[in-house]
């Protein structure tokens, strides 16, 4: 049983110099960014005829004239892409937004994620040059001030796991998880009101456990019923407690614990023993909490730390692995994980310096704490603000993750290759490899896209064809891969196809 996962990037986005852009609101300079990028990637419509962003997976549906208008995102007015890899570049709200294609290993979601960061750099680049002025592009969470964006995850599950069941047992490990791939901020609360460091960029944003909305009164459980595949068979999953990351280790923490222990909670092994009994101020309590000793209540009474949480998680994969291994996609990496995740629990009990080559909260706090030792900084000086940004910028040139990545203090994963072939090439194994080969192959007859269709103009019929892809593990290149290399044309490729 394959678990496929997706990650999307709101990036942080600003303009520098005098000029005209200046004056613009962030949305404008997004859009541009976008369309320039278009230019030379192909501009295609998204199709969002497949989706509804106010289906509840509690079983309701809000109705649309009573929605929050940041609850609307099926909004065609802004720019669009579909791109290459099998990932869409677009506009949400006020920010560029890069949604990776659907993959089956937590590596393979960094190693596209990591593709996107390169992606939005071009653009970025791109648009400046057109602009007069200099758009700078931050993976971060938060501007320090109040707003904040969101990275997002996305988990396919098994319509059948009852979503109470996720809601009791899941909550928990996204409150625990934070000292693992937390990206680290300067300030504490929703504007930064009190100096402090913190462990993670979101968790000041939550506000309650469950619930439908991503852009207001937060929550930890997002219920947003929207699967892109059969309905009947899967939901997704869509975690909005996450932070963006930089390092490509914590990333894949991130991702590949999450994936495993949703696989564990699908196979009941996890048990309703990890209930928080309040998680929205548990998740600001661990994010505060640089030491990981802070004392959790549960549901029954009991008090653990997140570190202990995580270990009652882990110890659960670790029987879904042992027992039940042909449940996963990838067992060899599932050993690694649950061995990286057992080692990286016991460094942060121990010290969590130990860590500041791997975990992007301790490298970020390591370097503030260098520059607080050297000139006697408060925790409110200028200077560790803009560390805390620069750290983020996805230009190599500025980012200081890219210059500890330089020095040999940053652990990785990825090669700089396969993250630039990541670019345009989509990954193998799922949907996303016949629709990123149409977007390259026949950029001209696809219509509009969604995670699961394709509309496209076929010559020798009168009426647009759309191509359902309900199935994220067909469409794969050991499925589609040989025609695709002998068909030019979608007319041809329709008929061989049997469409």
């Amino acid at each position: 049983m394959s678990q496929v996962f997706g990650v999307e990037t709101e990036y942080g986005i600003s303009v520098y110099g005098e000029g005209p852009a200046s004056g613009l609101h962030p949305m404008h300079w997004s859009n541009l960014l976008v369309r320039t990028y278009g230019e030379s990637a192909g501009v295609q419509r998204w199709d969002y005829d497949t989706e509804n962003p106010l289906v509840d997976a509690r079983g309701f549906t809000v109705p649309r004239d009573i929605a929050h208008p940041d609850q609307l995102t099926d909004d065609d007015s802004m720019a669009n892409l579909v791109l290459t890899n099998g990932a869409r570049f677009y506009v949400d709200h006020a920010h560029p937004e890069y949604s990776g294609p659907e993959v089956t290993s937590a590596r393979d979601a960094v190693l596209f994620d990591a593709a996107g960061d390169r992606i939005v750099l071009a653009a970025a680049r791109a648009a400046s040059q057109r602009l007069g002025q200099e758009i700078r592009i931050h993976k971060n969470n938060t501007d320090g001030k109040g707003a904040s964006y969101g990275t997002h995850e996305n988990y396919l599950l098994q319509r059948s796991t009852p979503f109470h069941r996720i809601v009791v047992q899941f909550s928990g490990f996204l409150v625990s998880r934070q000292p693992l791939s937390g990206a680290g901020r300067v300030g504490i609360g929703q504007h930064s009101q009190t100096a402090g460091f913190q462990i993670t960029q979101r968790a000041d944003f939550f506000e309650s456990e469950v619930g439908l909305e991503t852009t207001l009164n937060r929550p930890i459980i997002n219920t947003r019923d929207e699967p892109h595949a059969d309905n009947r068979k899967h939901r997704r999953l869509h975690v909005i407690a996450g932070d963006a990351n930089r390092s490509e280790y914590a990333g894949w923490l991130k991702i590949g614990t999450a994936g495993l222990t949703l696989a564990a909670i699908e196979a009941d092994l996890v048990g309703d023993g990890v209930r928080l009994a309040g998680p929205v101020a548990a998740m600001r309590a661990v994010s505060h909490d640089l030491d990981c000793r802070v004392l959790l209540p549960l549901a029954d009474g009991r008090e653990v730390t997140a570190l202990d949480l995580q270990e009652i998680y882990a110890d659960a994969v670790e029987r879904l692995i042992t027992e039940r291994p042909e449940q996963l996609a990838h067992p060899d990496e599932a050993r690694l994980l649950l061995d990286e995740w057992r080692l990286t629990l016991d460094a942060l009990r121990d010290d969590p310096a130990r860590l500041a080559d791997r975990l992007d909260w301790v490298a970020k706090w390591s370097l503030m704490e260098s520059y607080r030792q050297r000139d006697a900084l408060a925790w409110d000086h200028p200077k560790l603000a803009l560390i805390d940004l620069q750290y983020t910028d996805v230009d190599p040139a500025r980012s200081l993750y890219a210059a500890l990545v330089r020095k040999g203090r940053m652990r990785r994963l990825l090669t700089d290759p396969e993250i630039d072939d990541a670019m345009v090439n989509p990954p193998t194994d799922t949907r996303a490899y016949f629709r990123g080969r149409c977007m390259a192959q026949y950029p001209q007859s696809v219509v509009a896209a969604a995670w699961d269709s394709l509309i496209v103009e076929v010559p020798q019929r009168r009426t647009l064809l759309r191509i359902p892809m309900l199935d994220p593990l067909r469409g794969t290149k050991s499925h589609v891969g040989a025609q695709l290399d002998a068909h030019a044309d979608m007319g041809s490729l329709v008929i061989a196809l049997e469409l």
